[in-house]
This record gives structure tokens, C-alpha cells and sequence, in this order.
């Protein structure tokens, strides 16, 4: 049974619970968001691979489904995740500032990112502990924790 870990995120006007489940199988190594909530979400990632700081948005996840960020081995231990609930307001948010943009965007480094055209956007972060792959469970507060 793969190690569970949970976390409380306030969203504005919401307390939405996030769980991290690792995930156990061995065919595939990918970072995936399932989203367990009533709401469509939208999701951008950060994470540092070997060309530096980099940023991806938005990822459109409806309801119940599952998405595939990124594909392979994870670039590095920690990636970092900002996520907005479209349907009732608030998001998931952290203390690390990376850039983002309102439209779909992909984005190196982290620095200056208002002048660059940019937004500062807080992301918070999620340490796979080595992980070659990961799934991210965002869940309604009704829900509680993730599923074991």
C-alpha cells in the first residue's frame, strides 16, 4: 500500500483539502492531478530540470478526471503546483513565487517575472521524495482524506 500524505489549502471562500498519493505501479512514470472535486480546475506546475526553473499552464481538469501533467520520470524531488477552482472561486496556493500567464504558457526561470510580462503567482510545494512518479488528488472538504 503506497504512503499517503494529506494537506489543508484554504481557498477563498472554501477549505478545500489536497492528498498526494504516490503511486504504485512500475510500467509508467508520469506526475498526474486527479481531480476528486465537484468543480473544474486549473492547474500550473513549476519544477527545476537540468535546463533550470521552469513553469506550465493552464491544465483545464474537469471534474472527476484524471490528467497526465508530465510524462516520464520526474524532472526533480520537488515540483510545485497552483491550482484555481473555476466553478466556485478560491485556489490552492503557496509561499513559492514562480511566473504564469492568463493563457496557455510555458515559461523559463522564476526571476523578474513582472518584467517580463509576467504574473507572480505563489505556488506550493510537494516533495515526491525521489519519486519517479507521483499523482496529486485534489478532494471537496466533504471528502476528507484521500483514499486508501
Amino acid at each position: 500500500m503506497p504512503p499517503h500524505f494529506a494537506l489543508r489549502a484554504v481557498a477563498h471562500p472554501f477549505v478545500l483539502s489536497l492528498a498526494f498519493i504516490l503511486s504504485a505501479g512500475v510500467a509508467h512514470a508520469d506526475l498526474k492531478l486527479c481531480n476528486a472535486t465537484s468543480s473544474r480546475v486549473g492547474v500550473a506546475i513549476g519544477y527545476q530540470d537540468k535546463s533550470g526553473w521552469a513553469t506550465e499552464g493552464w491544465w483545464n481538469i474537469a471534474s472527476q478526471t484524471c490528467e497526465t501533467l508530465l510524462k516520464g520520470p520526474l524532472p526533480s524531488r520537488f515540483v510545485y503546483v497552483h491550482a484555481i477552482d473555476y466553478d466556485r472561486g478560491g485556489e490552492w496556493g503557496g509561499k513559492s513565487n514562480m511566473c504564469t500567464n492568463d493563457k496557455s504558457f510555458a515559461i523559463r526561470g522564476v526571476q523578474d517575472c513582472e518584467k517580463r510580462g509576467y504574473k507572480r503567482t505563489g505556488f506550493f510545494e510537494v516533495d515526491t521524495g525521489e519519486a519517479k512518479e507521483w499523482t496529486i488528488r485534489l478532494t471537496d472538504p466533504a471528502q476528507g482524506k484521500a483514499e486508501k
